[in-house]
């Protein structure tokens, strides 16, 4: 290649899949396509309209199309399949992974699921209607029916000459579930051992016979958090016959906790979560998903109106009372939503659990006043510079007070939360800041009259 086609092909490769769309240059869509990774491509064809990323999508070849679709989302795959044709579209929904798929259809219009449906093979369309009737947010949604199970009277050999057979149509062989002749499962094996193991080994001797499963029925994310403790990259799934159903492996996990994790992000954000790419969401379609919660706590900030209009006599005593009111609900505020999203995160790992609430509260108690005490000394300095002492006391006592019951309080609403089943990132830190705002003020109004005698 000459110099001068390296410089014209630098642009190419920088410039993004949708600017060069854009343009309608085919030549350099394929020669960009032809440079990038699959998730790559789909993170470009997710920020995309329809339009553009269906016209991207149908230049790819048909194993790199198959890639890119099983990396998006579910709702950008709706939007790819929308605009191919029948044969294209049968092809793409056929070689898909039947738990991706399933997720799919569970979010996809009634007339999509239909399609897809109608143009699989009788053994896919089997196999996808068999996840579908799991619960949602179940195990049996994201696990792969597609697995090598093997008996404990094979010997090595014959082991590894099924896993050749049978491998081929399974989603991973690097976990082998061992079962009993009603295909109940009686323990596991790692292709690893199968391979390192002397000929005349059996595979009954190489079996771990109490793996760690999970039912069906399960939660996902609670499955996805319990590989990650026990440091697996495939977990059996069991039904309640304890008949191996299935395998959740690793990548179907991650997804689950990135998916978990975005959600209770955006609640904890006093948000809700959307789906699809951040980039291709519209302006509407953003504010309308965050509009319904500011709207609750706009209603929820009225408390801090009440209590200021409660105390307008207070107020008119003192006037100056006012100028460390923005300083103490901030403080307030800030210190519990920090204790809120602590003990959130907390729960959601497992290390946290309904029965320490007790705990917890002692807990942040303690250390809303440690916060408070180290406040204080800086409050105090910086009150004394604008009032009078007995108001600068006021604010390092109040602020004292408020950490601690701020800190509290927002550690203590996600374990109500969840004693309750309700879901604790509702319970989130824009909503327990407007709560800590209101309290704040009765605390430090009272505490002015206690001081200052007025």
């Amino acid at each position: 290649m000459s110099q001068t086609d390296l410089i014209e092909a630098r642009p190419t490769l920088s410039a993004s899949l949708q600017d060069i769309v854009d343009t309608h240059r085919v030549d350099a869509a394929l020669d960009w396509l032809d440079n990038q990774q699959p998730h790559v491509i789909a993170d470009e064809l997710a920020r995309m309209d329809a339009i553009q990323a269906g016209v991207a999508f149908r230049l790819l070849d048909k194993d790199l199309a198959l890639a890119v679709f099983e990396e998006l989302e579910p709702v950008d795959q709706q939007q790819i399949l929308e605009g191919l044709r029948d044969q294209s579209f049968r092809d793409l929904v056929e070689a898909m992974d039947p738990d991706d798929r399933a997720r799919m259809l569970r979010e996809a219009p009634a007339k999509v699921a239909k399609k897809v449906l109608a143009g699989l093979s009788a053994r896919e369309r089997r196999m996808t209607a068999s996840l579908l009737g799991y619960p949602e947010g179940s195990v049996g949604l994201y696990m792969t029916p597609e697995v090598v199970a093997l008996p404990r009277n094979l010997s090595v050999p014959d082991a590894l000459q099924t896993v050749r057979i049978k491998g081929i149509n399974a989603e991973t062989v690097y976990t082998l579930p061992v079962v009993d002749a009603g295909r109940r499962l009686t323990g596991i094996v790692e292709l690893r051992e199968l391979v390192l193991s002397r000929p005349e080994t059996m595979v009954s001797d190489l079996v771990v016979t109490e793996p760690t499963f999970v039912r069906a029925t399960d939660s996902a994310e609670k499955a996805a958090r319990l590989m990650r403790e026990t440091n697996v990259i495939n977990l059996p799934v069991v039904d309640s016959e304890d008949r191996l159903v299935g395998l959740l492996t690793i990548d179907d996990a991650v997804e689950v906790i990135e998916a978990a994790d975005s959600e209770d992000v955006a609640k904890q954000a006093g948000s809700a979560p959307w789906e699809g790419h951040y980039m291709a969401a519209k302006v509407f379609q953003l504010a309308r998903y965050r509009a319904l919660w500011l709207l609750l706590l706009l209603f929820a900030a009225t408390l801090t109106v009440s209590v200021t209009d409660f105390f307008e006599g207070t107020l008119q005593q003192a006037a100056h009372l006012a100028l460390f009111i923005p300083l103490l609900i901030g403080a307030g505020g800030n210190a519990g939503a920090q204790a809120a999203t602590a003990c959130v995160r907390a729960l959601a790992v497992g290390e946290v659990r309904g029965s320490d609430l007790f705990k917890v509260i002692w807990r942040e108690c303690r250390v809303g006043l440690v916060l408070g005490t180290m406040l204080a000394t800086a409050g105090v300095a910086i009150g004394a510079l604008f009032v009078d002492p007995g108001t600068a006391l006021v604010v390092g006592i109040t602020l004292v007070i408020i950490c601690g019951w701020a800190a509290t309080i927002g550690g203590t609403m996600p374990l109500l939360a969840k004693r309750f089943r309700i879901d604790p990132a509702v319970v989130s830190a824009p909503m327990v800041t407007t709560l800590v705002d209101a309290t704040g003020l009765i605390i430090y109004f009272t505490t002015a009259k206690l001081v200052l005698g007025i």
